[in-house]
């Protein structure tokens, strides 16, 4: 039970890498507080965990609202008196290269995935000082750190959300506070699947072109990114600060014959 009692916050944990942190997170003995704007997912996602024996609320918030933030951090602390974790899950994908996107399109994505990192940081942050230390999992991508076609808005977003994680790190590190950031590759999530379904004449195609990008040859789960997220949460990360957590079958560093 690695995250024994530790109060945790995960946005965007109705479904896919969020829902399956959150069931491990609470399988680990952690107090899973649940975030994400649908409640009937996010609901659900609690009735899992309580299923399996373990504890958890769901607190409805728009991650870019800071109102609707501040509100969830605010309710989060006076039910459970401290957060352990943050985990920056929420986020929203872009495709398309630079030239082919509206204003509104770039303006979305930049909006959801790097404000919604910083507002939850903001407001859990002076709690966390308070407290004197914590954790916070920032979700960043590989593609911060690779060229891939059609992912403009997306990418600069990761990118962003990477540089964010190690300059939180210089600030917060006199206050015992830890902040890395996950950088998945392609995760088969239900998003994931739609999208190749909805996009693509030939979705088994189009997942066998993703799988030939990652050395492992396969795609990874939500499940993979959960078990990361686990090892920065607990104190077997105690001496990782700052830094970049690669789950990504390969495609960053490796490349296939």
């Amino acid at each position: 039970m690695r995250l024994t009692d530790k109060v945790t916050l995960i946005t965007g944990s109705g479904s896919g890498i969020g829902k399956s942190t959150a069931l491990l997170f609470g399988r680990e003995g952690a107090y899973v507080i649940v975030n994400d704007l649908d409640a009937a997912k996010g609901e659900e996602t609690v009735a899992e965990i309580q299923s399996n024996g373990g504890r958890a609320i769901f607190l409805q918030a728009d991650v870019t609202d800071p109102v609707s933030v501040k509100n969830m951090v605010d309710n989060a602390v006076s039910q459970c008196g401290r957060i352990d974790v943050l985990f920056n899950n929420a986020g929203i994908s872009g495709v398309g290269a630079l030239h082919e996107l509206e204003p509104e399109q770039w303006d979305r994505v930049i909006h959801v995935n790097i404000r919604g990192v910083f507002l939850p940081s903001k407001y859990v942050v002076p709690y966390m000082m308070e407290q004197g230390g914590g954790s916070i999992i920032n979700m960043s991508s590989c593609i911060a750190e690779i060229g891939l076609a059609k992912r403009a808005s997306y990418a600069a977003t990761k990118g962003a959300v990477l540089a964010l994680t190690k300059s939180m790190q210089v600030d917060y590190a006199p206050y015992h506070i830890r902040v890395n950031a996950l950088l998945p590759g392609t995760i088969l999530t239900p998003f994931v699947e739609n999208y190749l379904k909805t996009s693509y004449d030939d979705p088994e195609a189009a997942i066998a072109s993703l799988k030939g990008r990652q050395l492992s040859n396969t795609l990874g789960k939500p499940e993979d990114v959960a078990q990361a997220a686990l090892f920065l949460a607990s104190d077997d990360s105690k001496f990782m600060m700052g830094s970049p957590l690669y789950i990504d079958g390969g495609v960053v560093f490796g490349k296939n014959a």
